[in-house]
């Protein structure tokens, strides 16, 4: 059985965290293109995956900020 959250920042839908039934580690599943860049990438936690995920959105969110 699969359990999954939804990751979402400043509600914006970014992807979801994926645990397995025997897995040790979460797997993201990026929906957001600012996030593509970890994709199917494992995590040893769900907080740890927030932070990587919460800090790449925040820093394209910079690059497409008016100037």
């Amino acid at each position: 059985m699969l359990k999954s959250k939804v990751i979402h920042i400043d509600g914006v839908f970014l992807g979801t965290a994926i645990e397995g039934a025997n897995e040790q580690a979460i797997r993201f599943y990026a929906a957001h293109e600012s996030v593509k860049a970890l994709h199917n990438t494992y995590m040893p936690d769900l907080l740890a995956l927030y932070c990587q995920v919460k800090l790449l959105f925040k820093r394209s969110q910079k690059f497409l900020a008016p100037v």
